[in-house]
């Protein structure tokens, strides 16, 4: 070999071919045909004024939505990628849209994007990739947080944009408030004496009343949002409480005479002393977390098809366990198109088992599998084994059927089957993807963030899924050795 090297000639001027650089089944060039075929009509209605002509909607929303499926989450390094990564340069077709615009974009159509992940859902079916049968839910919160332990301007990474220490309890708040009020009115009554002079050189009576009255409003605020929180959560209980009693109630009416022992304890309506809100983001929860301890979250759903494993349906909840989530998943569900099928069995984890839940599904005519319990990993051979049993009569409530059902063959395949379709759509989300917080506040803008993700998913998803419809060619570097020895 040769010990003249190849020189390096950084200064000599070219031109980058940019649809010759990417293979013809690059992710970007996939993106921007599928954007393509989307009615995005609501986006574009709504610029109807005088002014500067702006980006348009499927340029912004391609550039989105491969920034997200890449792990390119803020506005400012989405622009940044215009003016280095040639996927992003070919979604932009050259230009180079401002952070700004890219962020005002984001957050101006969060209702307009949840109807593209329909729009998406029916391209699957067209082209058979999709059709609703099986269907996996589950959630996730400790991870996907807006808000955690660290604090920082803009999140990023594993940084945050508020903090559980920001927290205020409701204890806390009525501690605080009249001792700060008391001293605020003794402030005052030497502020009369007192007048501009300085008790301490350096310091003014009315600065420190302004300092000792200005926690006092957000302490009104606080108390008040959890006097909201209380009457939810009362009505809930109560309902909740209402549920388990009657079977007891007409047991006792049966038998004429009451249960022996003591009775249970109805739920205490109030705000309790460990109540608290979180003043940087008031609209997150702080929830257990798994591995332990507690953290402000925001709880993400998920509806995963088996075969395909594409998203069929998603939300963003305050709830912190998932009993409550049935309700809207089922709504939603129900919403989406016929032509994508009629889902028929529901699989779910632990959190999901309720008796209401059970009976909701059955009502829209969907097969519910929601674990009671969770089993040994692996389950001993004498579980793994095990008949079901003789099955419950017709007239047998949902849950006896349902708990029934799961421990027969097909139950337990279907139960197994959750562990390897919507679990590891969380595991893309947060290890390939990398997206593992909200980066912005409040319930809305982190629902249409997580709206977003899961568009951002399906896309890549569907990548995959068309490669295995039509193989990927052979040629993909065609263009370019083409270009290059043209040149």
């Amino acid at each position: 070999m040769s010990n003249q090297f190849i020189p390096i000639e950084r200064e000599q001027p070219f031109v980058i071919p940019v649809q010759d650089w990417l293979d013809p089944d690059h992710l970007a060039r996939f993106i921007v045909s599928i954007v393509d075929s989307l009615d995005v009509s609501a986006l574009e209605s709504a610029d109807r004024g005088g002014g500067s002509a702006p980006d348009p909607p499927k340029r912004m929303l391609a550039l989105l939505f491969y920034g997200y499926a890449t792990g390119v989450f803020t506005s400012r390094k989405l622009e940044q990628g215009t003016d280095e990564l040639i996927p992003m340069l070919y979604i932009t077709g050259n230009p180079h849209p401002d952070h700004d615009s890219i962020n005002t974009f984001r957050k101006r159509f969060w209702v307009e994007m949840e109807d593209l992940l329909t729009q998406l859902l029916v391209r699957a079916s067209a082209v058979g990739v999709l059709r609703l049968a099986d269907v996996s839910l589950d959630g996730t919160k400790p991870v996907l947080a807006s808000a955690s332990l660290s604090t920082g301007s803009e999140a990023e990474g594993r940084h945050a944009n508020a903090s559980k220490h920001t927290a205020m309890r409701w204890g806390d708040a009525n501690r605080r408030e009249e001792p700060w009020r008391a001293e605020v009115q003794a402030l005052l009554k030497k502020a009369e004496t007192a007048g501009d002079q300085e008790p301490v050189a350096g310091r003014r009576v009315g600065e420190e009343i302004a300092r000792r009255q200005a926690p006092l409003p957000l302490i009104g605020d606080v108390k008040t949002e959890l006097e909201a929180r209380a009457k939810a959560r009362d009505d809930a209980e109560k309902a909740a409480d209402d549920e388990t009693m009657a079977p007891r109630q007409a047991r006792e009416k049966q038998r004429g005479r009451k249960r022996g022992g003591r009775a249970p304890k109805p739920p205490e309506p109030g705000a309790r002393e460990r109540d608290h809100v979180n003043v940087t983001d008031p609209e997150s929860r702080i929830m257990p977390v798994s591995g332990g301890g507690f953290e402000p979250c925001d709880n993400a759903q998920a509806r995963v098809e088996h075969a395909s494993r594409l998203i069929v349906e998603q939300h963003v909840t305050q709830h912190p366990n998932d009993r409550q989530e049935m309700t809207p998943t089922l709504a939603h569900l129900g919403a989406l198109p016929q032509t994508l099928g009629h889902v028929k069995t529901l699989v779910g984890e632990t959190g999901y088992c309720r008796a209401a839940n059970a009976e909701a599904c059955e009502q829209v005519n969907i097969i519910p599998l929601l674990a009671g319990a969770r089993g040994t990993h692996p389950p001993s051979p004498e579980a793994r084994f095990a008949e079901a049993g003789v099955a419950p009569p017709a007239t047998a409530s949902p849950m006896a059927r349902m708990q029934h059902r799961l421990k027969t063959v097909d139950g337990k395949a279907l139960d197994a089957k959750r562990k390897s379709t919507v679990e590891p759509v969380f595991g893309i989300l947060k290890e390939v993807m990398g997206f593992r917080q909200f980066l912005l506040r409040g319930l809305t803008a982190v629902s249409g963030e997580w709206t977003l993700v899961c568009l951002a998913y399906t896309v890549k998803r569907l990548h995959v899924l068309a490669g295995s419809v039509c193989p990927k060619s052979r040629d993909g570097h065609k263009n370019r050795e083409q270009h290059q020895a043209n040149g």
